[in-house]
């Protein structure tokens, strides 16, 4: 269960990079309870302890807010998913360490996850919506190198599919439908956490490698 969000003291004008981090925290946490077009600017400057018009002194809109969190998290992700990698080492062990950097990454940050990766877009939509915007490229950037890891595998002849961009849609569909779940229905009664992301790694990786 979500605890209600609070409003924040009033702070002091000032601390300008500092600032602009509390508002994308503040940011981060009402869109990943409500969605991004569910949240107003205003509610984000009262979480953030700050007045609306100071607000926009760092943000023009709650989109622009949005976009850079995706931006980031994204970023965070192929870091992660770039530590672990082992080039030239097509072993099943390594292959299940890749899908598993995915799912740490989402249920050590779910907020980030739900922003970058589970938020629908709203009427007017946002920067997804356009191949070259930020959002995009980032994203674009991380299903890159997960299509890199997966097609070395490819190239070695050890997948089951031919093209390693359908190889990698197709875990990355079986990815997200874990971490999604664990990260929207956290009270359902789930095995032990360990087991289940075990298993599913494997079952996943028993389906893409011969």
């Amino acid at each position: 269960m979500k605890t209600p969000t609070t409003r924040s003291p009033r702070k002091a004008k000032g601390h300008g990079a500092e600032r602009r981090e509390e508002i994308l925290e503040a940011a981060l946490t009402l869109f990943s309870e409500r969605g991004v077009h569910a949240v107003s600017t205003r509610q984000i400057a009262e979480l953030a302890g700050i007045s609306q018009p100071a607000l926009y002194a760092y943000f023009a809109t709650k989109d622009d807010m949005a976009d850079e969190l995706c931006v980031r998290a994204f970023a965070v992700l192929v870091e992660r998913m770039k530590a672990a990698r082992v080039v030239g080492d097509p072993t099943v062990a390594n292959f299940e360490r890749s899908l598993r950097v995915y799912v740490d990454f989402g249920i050590e940050s779910p907020n980030a996850y739900r922003v970058a990766f589970m938020i629908e877009k709203g009427p007017h939509g946002h920067g997804f919506d356009k191949r070259d915007s930020l959002p995009m490229l980032a994203g674009l950037d991380a299903f890159a190198m997960f299509r890199d890891i997966v097609g070395e595998y490819q190239a070695a002849g050890l997948t089951v599919l031919d093209d390693p961009q359908l190889a990698t849609q197709t875990l990355w569909a079986g990815l997200h439908g874990l971490v999604s779940l664990l990260i929207a229905r956290s009270e359902f009664p789930w095995v032990d956490r360990e087991a289940l992301i075990d298993a599913h790694i494997a079952m996943l990786r028993r389906g893409a490698l011969k």
